[in-house]
């Protein structure tokens, strides 16, 4: 190719790095004749000179769930501008985790970024030893040197549960996520912390396991004993589930209860839902995770902090005017 173009092969290898400075007609005119020529370069040879494999882990749940399905959909197209590629596992269901990280860990991989609940920070860093090690789950980093994003619904929280009892609102449930995940305990704690403020505290807590379906079947048995005003919901399908528990059961959404979700998924934004829910500014975290990724990795761990915003939906009550 470098024969072919009339350059060296260090400008052949410019061409196909986004990031390398080379004129963009030289650059134009070596893609055009590699097209010609049916050339492309050997992405593992070229990892291996250039001691980096361009290769980034994604340690997810599932893609099943919108809130993670949504969040990966803005971060891969974050690294694929920057022709970084992703190498996804999805952790949740298999049976053997720590197997499947080891599987990948093969392909060299420059970062990892752990968003799954069902993998521990210390499994992650002691399988992909060689790679840079970001953590997106929310589980407390104790004291480990290692690069975070995590979000803070703090204020956002205060400012449901304030407008909610400034209504009248006095009974709260919250129907939490899976028992391990770190981010469903702070958001239960956020609440709490709202709540002991205005000399409340939650009625009961329940347990569903993120999907529409424990969010349904949760409601319709706690709203078949119980009258509470407020259902507060660890994720926006839970909260979907219990919205349509109150429908089959003639209960009145936002008149008879309230309902408050998180994450903010684009489901919960339609027309026929409407939810009420907590989520981080738009694109913040990908944004985040893209930039820790980008920065130089002789630099120190990076800790970002996402904070978060409520948005407002039909399924709490609205001010009055």
């Amino acid at each position: 190719m470098a024969k072919l173009a009339g350059v060296s092969s260090a400008t052949i290898s410019r061409a196909f790095t986004a990031d390398s400075l080379i004129k963009p007609e030289t650059r134009a005119r070596i893609l055009a004749l590699a097209d010609e020529h049916g050339y492309r370069p050997n992405a593992m040879a070229r990892s291996l000179n250039m001691s980096q494999s361009r290769l980034v882990a994604l340690v997810v749940n599932t893609v099943a769930n919108p809130a993670e399905g949504e969040g990966l959909d803005q971060l891969v197209h974050r690294l694929q501008a920057r022709e970084r590629m992703p190498l996804l596992l999805c952790c949740a269901n298999h049976e053997d985790r720590n197997q499947l990280m080891r599987i990948a860990s093969a392909y060299r991989v420059d970062h990892v970024v752990l968003y799954s609940d069902a993998v521990s920070i210390d499994d992650a860093a002691d399988i992909f030893r060689s790679a840079t090690l970001i953590v997106a789950s929310s589980e407390p980093l104790q004291g480990r040197a290692v690069s975070d994003v995590r979000l803070d619904a703090s204020a956002a929280t205060r400012q449901v549960v304030d407008r909610l009892v400034d209504m009248g609102r006095r009974h709260f449930v919250y129907l939490s996520g899976r028992s391990s995940s770190h981010i469903d305990k702070q958001r239960m704690s956020w609440f709490s912390d709202a709540l002991e403020a205005q000399g409340l505290a939650f009625d009961v807590v329940e347990h569903g396991d993120y999907s529409y379906e424990s969010g349904y079947k949760e409601a319709v048995l706690l709203l078949r004993r119980a009258r509470p005003d407020v259902i507060v919901c660890a994720n926006d399908l839970m909260a979907i589930g219990v919205k349509d528990a109150a429908s089959l059961l003639n209960i009145r959404v936002p008149e008879d209860l309230a309902i408050v979700g998180h994450d903010g998924v684009a489901l919960a934004n339609w027309e026929a839902h409407s939810i009420t829910t907590i989520m981080p500014l738009e694109g913040m975290v990908s944004t985040a995770l893209a930039e820790i990724i980008d920065r130089d990795p002789t630099e120190p761990p990076m800790q970002r902090v996402v904070d978060c915003v409520v948005r407002w939906g039909r399924s709490t009550p609205e001010l009055p005017r």
